[in-house]
């Protein structure tokens, strides 16, 4: 019960540590993204070729 009664409290401070993180961040410079184009190549695709199992034999299995 009692943290109910400092909700606004702990809002507030919330609050002022986000906010003061979010100013530390926008200070520093973000790293030069560097991207690379990847050479087109086709996708490999897997054909399976089986038969279809009947009654009896998911009955058996």
């Amino acid at each position: 019960m009692n943290i109910a009664k400092n909700m606004e409290a702990i809002f507030v401070a919330a609050i002022v540590i986000a906010s003061a993180t979010s100013f530390a961040t926008a200070a520093v410079e973000a790293p030069a993204v560097i991207a690379v184009k990847a050479e087109a190549t086709t996708m490999p695709t897997v054909t399976v070729t089986a038969k279809r199992l009947t009654a009896e034999e998911k009955a058996a299995l």
